[in-house]
């Protein structure tokens, strides 16, 4: 029998898509026009402003009360104490390398290469290392740095990395413990995923920056930072376990009964095929959480310390760039920016490698 050619459905040319959708009818037309008009007026009046009418050199700072557009000197005056904070000005070079390596490390670890427990493992452990040696010191000659004196870009990466390290494996346990086939483990679990959750976030990092030390004795205290840190990877593993999971419901039973009929432990069950596929299930609120994460590291400012919206609000704040506080905080606004949109679109990859949703 001859085969059917397959016939392909009728393409649609792009104009009439537009004309369907945006000029089907006069108020169609007419709300279509007003829109563009909107978005185009503000766009050029954002680009004069940042960059047609803009001053950039530190040089220039004078010409700044004159001129129409933005005074990016403040930035080439103010860079360091925006990207270091209060770490010392002749280690800058340590801050600026910790960066370098923790970005490279997450870069790294988006490669398909190091999709393995193992490999994912030794660059973040190795990664994490290398970053806290060169903030902190006391190793290979140099000198001691408390996290008292950390701040800027250095701590955001530190705190959101820090709590993803702690967070992540947490959230595992907590979202495979709320599953457990016995009652009472179950009704712990999420009793403690529900308290934590029911709390705003702002009120842990107050309660383990003030509050903890009158609760613990010394010994068990540590340092302001790392209490701060526990508190925060725990919120957010209570929130990603949820995200956890509801992938993990969405597997039909007939899954971990095929790996009972093999003979497969639990932990077996657990790491080859419950857990890969309520990653891919839950892949969008995964990678939503981790973008949420890193935009409340500045909620830490609240508790004393210096990230880099702190040290922004301190570039500004003193002498004759008070009034460039705009200036300051779109810069700012910008490096959220790129980290949180290269996130999110390492994301959608990973939905499309794995054919995850409908992107």
């Amino acid at each position: 029998m001859a085969n059917t050619p397959t016939t392909l459905p009728p393409t649609i040319p792009l104009t009439h898509t537009i004309k369907q959708n945006l000029f089907s009818s006069p108020f169609n037309t007419l709300v279509t026009l007003l829109t563009a008009a909107f978005f185009i007026t503000i766009t050029y009046k954002f680009v004069d402003w940042a960059f047609i009418s803009s001053i950039w050199s530190t040089e220039d700072e004078p010409l700044c009360k004159e001129a129409t557009g933005a005074c990016w000197s403040v930035i080439d005056a103010r860079h360091r104490i925006i990207f270091f904070g209060l770490f010392p000005y002749e280690e800058h070079w340590r801050s600026t390398l910790a960066c370098v390596v923790m970005i490279a490390t997450i870069i790294a670890s988006c490669v398909p290469w190091f999709w393995s427990t193992a490999k994912l493992s030794t660059l973040w452990l190795l990664g994490f290392c290398t970053f806290y040696i060169l903030m902190h010191g006391g190793l290979f000659g140099l000198s001691v740095i408390t996290p008292e004196r950390w701040g800027g870009l250095a701590l955001t990466i530190f705190i959101f990395a820090a709590v993803s390290i702690i967070g992540m494996p947490l959230s595992i346990v907590l979202a495979l413990g709320r599953r457990s086939k016995l009652p009472v483990i179950a009704r712990l679990f999420g009793l403690f995923i529900d308290f934590f959750r029911s709390l705003p976030l702002l009120t842990i990092l107050f309660t383990a920056a003030v509050i903890t030390p009158f609760l613990l004795p010394g010994w068990l205290q540590g340092d302001k930072l790392y209490r701060v840190i526990a508190g925060f990877a725990i919120f957010f593993a209570c929130y990603q376990a949820e995200n956890i999971r509801a992938g993990l419901q969405a597997i039909p039973p007939g899954q971990d009964e095929a790996g009972l009929t093999l003979g497969l432990s639990y932990m077996q069950r657990v790491t080859r095929i419950q857990l890969p596929q309520a990653f891919r299930n839950s892949l969008p609120a995964i990678v939503n959480q981790f973008v949420i994460t890193f935009k409340e590291t500045s909620i830490v400012t609240i508790v004393g310390f210096f990230e880099i919206l702190a040290s922004g609000s301190a570039a500004f704040g003193t002498g004759k760039w008070t009034v460039y506080y705009i200036e300051v905080y779109v810069f700012i606004a910008a490096i959220y920016f790129i980290f949180v949109f290269s996130l999110s679109r390492y994301g959608a990859y990973l939905e499309r490698k794995l054919r995850v949703g409908h992107g």
